[in-house]
Formats: C-alpha cells, sequence, structure tokens
C-alpha cells in the first residue's frame, strides 16, 4: 500500500506548469468514485460540496469533524492522493488550523486547500505556519494550497490587482505553503504573469466563463480545479427534473442519464 508520505510526495509531483493537474472537485464517495473512474490522478474535495450535503452553508459553518469525516470515506474509496478543501481551516487561530490538519493527517489526506478571506497577511501567514508545522511533527510533506481571495476585490487582473496578489503568495510561500489558488475567470496574461511571479505551483479555477483547459494550461497553470461548480451542476440537474416533473405534465425524458443505475452501482461498489 502506498503511504502518506509516499502519497503527498506525488501530489506535489503532479504539479507541473504546462501539464497542470486536473482536479473535477467531489464531494462524497459517489462523486470521487465517478471522477476517479474518468481517469483523476489525484482527488479534490469541494467545501462547498461537501457543506451542502450536509445541511450548511458554505463559509465555515460545518464543523471541524464533520467534514473531516467525509473527507476520510473519499480517501479510503480510492487509490490516488486526496486533497482536501478545510476552508479558512475550520478555527480562528492557529492552533485551531494545527488541530484541523492533524485531524485531515489522520484521516490520510495528502493536501489541503486553506482560504484567506482577505485577512491581514501575517495572520494568514501564521496560520500556514501552524498547519506546515503541524504537517512537519507529523512527518507528512502535506502539499499545502494557499487560496488567495483577492478574487473579492475590484479590477481583477489590474496592476494593483496582481501587486496584492504576488504580494501575498510570496508571503504564504515564506510561511511554508506549497502552491497558491486564484478563482475567477482570469485572462491568459494575467495567469502567465501570476505563474512568473513566484516559484509557487499556481492553481486556477475551470468553469462557466474560464478559458479551456488547454488554454490554461498553455498561459502556465500548473493545476486546474472546478471548485463547487460540479456539484452546483449536479444539484440543478434534480432542481431541473423535479420542477419538470411539478410544473410540465407533457414532460418526457428524452434520453437515460449517462451514469445508470448499474454503472453507479458499480462505481460504488469498486
Amino acid at each position: 500500500m502506498t503511504t502518506l508520505v509516499e502519497s503527498a510526495r506525488a501530489l506535489h509531483e503532479l504539479h507541473v506548469s504546462g501539464d497542470p493537474l486536473i482536479l473535477p472537485n467531489v464531494w462524497d464517495l459517489a462523486s470521487a468514485r465517478v471522477v476517479l473512474a474518468a481517469g483523476a490522478r489525484a482527488i479534490a474535495t469541494t467545501s462547498a460540496g461537501v457543506a451542502w450535503s450536509l445541511g450548511s452553508r458554505d463559509g465555515n459553518e460545518l464543523t471541524r469533524d464533520r467534514a473531516v469525516d467525509v473527507v476520510r470515506r473519499v480517501v479510503s474509496s480510492v487509490t490516488v492522493p486526496v486533497t482536501a478543501d478545510i476552508e479558512r481551516g475550520y478555527g480562528e487561530t492557529p492552533h485551531d488550523v494545527a488541530t484541523t490538519i492533524a485531524s485531515c493527517l489522520d484521516a490520510g489526506v495528502a493536501g489541503v486547500n486553506i482560504e484567506d478571506s482577505l485577512r491581514p497577511v501575517e495572520d494568514q501567514e501564521q496560520r500556514i505556519i501552524a498547519a506546515r508545522t503541524a504537517a512537519e511533527n507529523a512527518g507528512i510533506p502535506l502539499f499545502i494550497n494557499a487560496r488567495i481571495d483577492t478574487h473579492l476585490l475590484a479590477d481583477v487582473g489590474s496592476t494593483r490587482w496582481t501587486e496584492e496578489t504576488v504580494e501575498r503568495a510570496e508571503a504564504y510561500a515564506r510561511a511554508g505553503a506549497s502552491g497558491f489558488f486564484v478563482l475567477g475567470a482570469l485572462r491568459a496574461d494575467t495567469i502567465a504573469t501570476l505563474a512568473r511571479a513566484t516559484p509557487l505551483p499556481l492553481n486556477v479555477a475551470f468553469g462557466p466563463g474560464t478559458l479551456s483547459i488547454s488554454e490554461l494550461a498553455l498561459a502556465g497553470a500548473s493545476r486546474i480545479s472546478a471548485g463547487s461548480s460540479i456539484a452546483e451542476a449536479a444539484y440543478s440537474v434534480a432542481q431541473q427534473w423535479a420542477s419538470a416533473m411539478f410544473e410540465t405534465p407533457d414532460a418526457v425524458v428524452s434520453s437515460p442519464p449517462i451514469l445508470g443505475w448499474a454503472a453507479l452501482n458499480s462505481l460504488v461498489h469498486g
């Protein structure tokens, strides 16, 4: 069996500029198995999808124990490295973040995604230091993906926006981050600028309004994530079917689902 150390090292090696790690984010065991069967080299959870599936809103409302329980089941169901979206670290202090990291490592996680919510840089540095220290104390080269939330600012792609993003990326690198994640439908030149600005691998988003996978890779991305988009699409299908069944008496199903009962049964059992 692959050890967690080996799994974490493998996750690091999958981050290659121009040949990025593709992560269609999952939120439960079944979605993880579906993504794995599609060819995933690693699995990433979406905090939003996990929260919604458990009846919580996204935004650090889910408790650490409930979130890690889902991640543990995902890890146990796949044969590739798993990176967990742990929102802000499920706690307000660096100690809380360290506790979350210890729980994630116990669950078999090879990487985590921690968002900064535009906290003061020094504050987030301390949280990343706490995460790195907890991983080092456990002897695991955890991949810490530092999400930089400058998508919340105006003028994405502007000089000031780029400076703020790069400043945070450099600070988080010094604190022990392994990579950084910037949300939004970024232009190719913006991605290229960010990719050149620091030695850390750059993670960008894929979804409605973004460039294609090939364009994101060509611009210099080392990791491409779907975030909550796939979970949103899945729940949208449920809403569309429910609305049609309730509101459209002559509604018909034109074609069966791509993944039917037998296929899903097989994937979940496998």
